[in-house]
This record gives structure tokens, sequence and C-alpha cells, in this order.
């Protein structure tokens, strides 16, 4: 069977869907890959920084994971502006929606809520911003973590002078991430970690 014989899924036969999912299942083999390409197309989008849209996520991620972030934040990190492309009003839902099947809910909720956070930064330079729309999440038990999230590698992570590790270095913790089985209640409930960890970071500085 290439492709199913229906036209309404109301038609739809047992052979159909255990063709359709079978299909499915191997599709999404390939997520990582498709990520790390939309990674690439940052390169070209939204321009105006000191460094591109990609330039900012490997950045990002790179103070991340010398920060001793454990794989979750750093690919959590390294995706968090991946909607810039396709859903520029949203893009911090976008990106959290991608991540919320395949890493615990501490790292997807600071990605989901950072574009209310980082209206601390300019909220005040513009008209009909709120300075203090991250006011609104405050008491949820993930505030500290996101408020630290964007204060050391999201609005730090515009600089042409760091060095920042290439998308290649990452690309093994994508796919590590992207294999996991979908909402495993093991990764997506598991237990929270602190943003940085100061004797990895230690460790990962020594020349």
């Amino acid at each position: 069977m290439d492709k199913v014989n229906f036209t309404r899924m109301k038609d739809g036969t047992k052979e159909d869907y255990e063709f359709l999912t079978s299909h499915e299942i191997e599709y999404t083999k390939g997520t990582a890959d498709r990520l790390l390409r939309a990674l690439e197309q940052l390169d070209e989008s939204l321009s105006g920084y000191q460094v591109t849209r990609l330039g900012h996520s490997v950045q990002s991620a790179t103070r991340a994971w010398r920060d001793g972030a454990d794989i979750d934040w750093v690919v959590a990190v390294l995706l968090h502006d991946i909607g810039d492309i396709f859903a520029p009003y949203n893009h911090d839902e976008y990106a959290a929606t991608i991540l919320k099947p395949f890493v615990r809910e501490q790292c997807r909720w600071c990605v989901q809520a950072h574009g209310d956070f980082q209206m601390l930064y300019y909220g005040h330079h513009l008209d009909g911003f709120d300075q203090n729309k991250r006011d609104r999440h405050r008491g949820h038990r993930y505030f500290d973590d996101c408020a630290e999230f964007c204060e050391r590698w999201d609005q730090a992570s515009f600089d042409p002078d760091y060095s920042s590790l290439p998308l290649s270095f990452f690309a093994p913790m994508v796919q590590q991430v992207f294999a996991r089985t979908a909402y495993d209640p093991e990764v997506t409930r598991a237990p929270d970690q602190p943003l940085t960890n100061r004797d990895i970071a230690a460790e990962r500085a020594r020349p």
C-alpha cells in the first residue's frame, strides 16, 4: 500500500489506519533533522540585531551549556526562538509546543512564558507594551527559573564577539531528546533541575 483508499476519514479501514500509523511513526524519526534545518533558516529570518536569530540561539545554548545546564535545558534554550519564522506573534508558545512531548515540564513552561518575561528589558521603551507582563505569572513554581533563564541566557545573547559553539555541537543533543518516547511521564514529569550546575560548569571551563 502506497496510499490509503479513503477520501473521508470516517470511511477508513483498519488496514488504512495501521498503514498510516506505521508511516507516521517512521516520519517522526526525522523530527530532529527537520528542526535542525529550521534552525539554520533562522540565519535568514528577522534582522536588525547584531547577531542573526541562529546566532542568538546558539549563543543562548552555549551559555546554558557552559553554565552546566542539563540536556533538557540546553535543547530548550537552543529551540526557544524557533517559532520566529512561522509564529512571530506567539513564537514562545510555538516552540513550547514542539518541546512539550520530549522535555520536562519545567523547561517547556519557561520557553512558553519567556516572551512575557523578556518584556522586562524593553517594554518601557515602547507604547502599548507592558514591562511587567511577567507579573501575571508571579507565584508560579517556575517563575524564578524563567526569570533566570531570561537574565542569564536569553537577553544576554546578542553579542557578536561572544565565542558561541556551532549548531553542529548541539545537533547530537537535539537528536537524543527527540528520539525519546513522546509524552513519557518519566521525562515530562522528571524532577526539576537547577539552571546552573557549578561543578559541571567549572569542569567544562577547564582548558
